[in-house]
């Protein structure tokens, strides 16, 4: 898709179900929105970005405003490049009709590479977007504790004494914080935009004083600061940039929520109020530490007078508060997109909106991230020891998002090699040097996003290749669809009324329900419909091309169930869809057959020992297919069967 065909497709369409708001909603509304959704997490990097990258940049305790100068040159550069032109102008552009984020990212690469028929390459894409997706779910965990660790250690400028009580309150609004999930976000998002305006707002005013008793930091806009720093500062200039870093952690979301907002609302809220607060932030921070060097300590609340301490405090809990539900919302939907591509099993998913399909709140996710966040809080117990185990995640996304975006516009753009990689390769190494300076950070706590990731991409790969097994193996051992229905036409069963309905993955097949039910029961309704569910590598299906019918006997049909994968498959009603085909479905007379099977480790198989019993225990924690699919469950009737894998 070009980009001229990706823009409007992009505002017109909507991620998560939100057609309705994007047909109605007014351009001002969807920036606001996007204000508060997207730019939570590095709208709140100024509370702990410059202080770190300072002291990085100062090993010996003495701050100089060279470093300073250094420091500010390298945040707002880091800016320009990483987040305006890589992201902003450039990937906002690559779409997947309409949707953004690593896995619509891989689905569009791995669409192009496949109908060019080279099927290594779109392997090695999907390892990517399997690396990138890990690697998100190590970014989930940290950024809530880490923003709202940073936001509440501003409490202890009123008085040394509430030093103490910093790590209980972190962890007592982490809690609240996820325990309201399951009500949704709906009434709650509608005030993230306002309350996200007023911060940028506010960060930026109250820069200009130091800005101005100081306006020599204005001279740090000139690259020249940025390129000098790096060349005269060997390996203290490296850690630096390391520590920049945590200034663009966040710029993902641009990308990610594409779908939600729309292309030109997220490019006109960046270009208009975040990134001139950030910039303004940034060198009013510089200006204040130049002015007074003790001030790293915590320039950015340093910068407001003592009565406004505690509401600004107040505000920049709300505000991490804010860019923390951002990135747990992320994770939920990037594991429904994992779910439905088939890299993890089934969860539980609840939806909170009748209206927004996207508003889903996950159980068993949520409590994995709350425990994993606390966790992290009570090892860490400060923003500044929390911060070095930031930024690896992050690195690595970019690197694998800037691989994918080369293959788009090299093929889906259809742009020369030359021209494709004249305009990735910039960007690459930047992203590369990020990520290497980053890995110095591994010892002091960046262990904590790569295991995590480690653990993610192992589960991913396992749950990937032990159901290809599986599916191989079932496929030899079952008979063919076509030669059953020949036979039971020709010599039929006892007849009984209704509809049964036989779900598999695998149409060419009979399934195993089906003949389980032959053996056992030895009847036959009067209407079979073999149902196969697909999972598209868009966003979503048109409801013309949800259903296809075909009619293989006088008893027997086969159907094809289209869903896209950021859509929560209802076979209910899809199926309603098929009466339009000539079906004449009604579910209070229709049986749904499906297979439940009881997995055992076989003596030779294609895994290791230890990754069988692992797929069997992610095979048995899957939601069951009942639930996932929406089927009334008074409708449903379980065969249960034993395969060895």
């Amino acid at each position: 898709m070009t980009s001229e065909v990706a823009a409007p497709a992009a505002e017109a369409s909507a991620a998560n179900g939100h057609t309705d708001a994007h047909s109605t909603a007014s351009f001002t509304a969807l920036t606001l929105g996007s204000i508060g959704v997207v730019y939570g997490d590095i709208g709140t990097s100024p509370l702990y970005a410059f202080r770190e990258a300072v002291v990085a940049a100062s090993p010996g305790g003495e701050v100089t405003s060279q470093a300073v100068h250094g420091v500010i040159s390298l945040i707002f550069w880091a800016l320009m490049v990483v987040v305006t032109m890589k992201y902003v102008l450039i990937l906002l552009r690559a779409d997947n009709h309409g949707e953004g984020g690593t896995l619509a990212l891989m689905a569009l690469a791995q669409r192009a590479v496949t109908k060019a028929g080279t099927v290594k390459a779109a392997a090695v894409i999907v390892l990517l977007g399997v690396i990138s997706g890990a690697l998100f779910y190590g970014d989930a965990v940290i950024t809530p504790a880490l923003s709202v660790l940073s936001a509440i250690e501003g409490i202890k400028l009123v008085t040394a004494a509430f030093d103490p009580y910093v790590v209980p309150l972190t962890i007592i609004i982490l809690v609240a914080l996820f325990a309201v999930q399951s009500r949704g976000t709906a009434r709650v998002a509608a005030f993230f935009g306002p309350i996200m305006l007023v911060w940028f707002v506010v960060i930026g005013m109250a820069a200009i004083p130091p800005i101005l008793r100081h306006p020599e930091v204005l001279l740090a806009l000139n690259p020249f600061y940025a390129v000098s720093f790096m060349l005269h500062h060997g390996m203290i200039g490296f850690v630096t940039l390391g520590a920049v870093f945590l200034a663009v952690t966040g710029a993902e979301a641009l990308y990610a929520d594409l779908g939600h907002f729309g292309k030109r609302p997220i490019q006109t809220a960046w270009l208009f109020i975040v990134l001139p607060s950030l910039a303004l932030n940034y060198l009013g921070q510089g200006a204040l530490v130049t002015a007074d060097p003790k001030a790293v300590e915590n320039p950015f609340f340093l910068m407001f007078p003592d009565w406004a301490l505690l509401p600004m405090v107040a505000l920049a809990t709300v505000a991490t508060v804010i860019a923390s539900q951002a990135v747990i919302t992320g994770t939920y939907s990037l594991t429904r997109q994992a779910t439905q591509l088939g890299l993890l099993p089934r969860f539980e998913i609840r939806h909170t909106s009748e209206v927004h399909s996207g508003q889903i709140y996950i159980p068993r996710i949520t409590k994995l991230l709350l425990m994993a966040v606390v966790l992290l809080v009570l090892m860490f117990k400060s923003s500044s020891a929390l911060a070095s185990a930031y930024g690896i995640a992050v690195t690595g996304t970019m690197v694998v998002t800037a691989m994918m975006g080369f293959v788009v516009v090299w093929r889906v753009w259809q742009w020369s090699v030359v021209a494709a990689a004249a305009l990735i390769a910039p960007f690459l190494f930047l992203d590369l040097t990020f990520l290497t300076a980053n890995l110095l950070k591994v010892w002091e706590g960046g262990w904590v996003p790569l295991a995590l990731g480690g653990f993610v991409m192992l589960l991913m790969y396992t749950w990937r290749r032990g159901s290809r097994l599986l599916f191989e193996k079932s496929r030899k051992l079952e008979f063919p669809l076509a030669d059953l229905v020949a036979m039971l036409e020709k010599k039929p069963p006892q007849r009984v009324p209704g509809t049964a309905v036989f779900l598999t993955s695998d149409p060419l097949s009979a399934p195993t329900a089906l003949m389980h039910s032959l053996k056992h029961y030895k009847v036959l309704h009067e209407k079979n419909v073999i149902l196969t569910i697909e999972i598209a590598s868009t966003p979503r299906v048109d409801i013309s091309e949800r259903v296809r019918l075909e009619q293989l006997s006088p008893s027997f049909s086969k159907v094809v169930l289209r869903f896209g994968f950021m859509e929560s498959p209802n076979v209910p009603r899809a199926l309603a869809i098929a009466r339009k085909l000539g079906w004449q479905f009604d579910i209070m007379s229709t049986s749904f057959f499906l297979s439940r099977r009881a997995l055992k480790p076989a003596a030779h198989s294609g895994m290791p020992r230890w990754q069988d019993h692992l797929f069997i225990a992610l095979s048995r924690s899957a939601n069951d297919a009942t639930d996932y699919f929406q089927i009334p469950s008074g409708r449903v009737v379980e065969v249960g069967t034993q395969v060895t894998v």
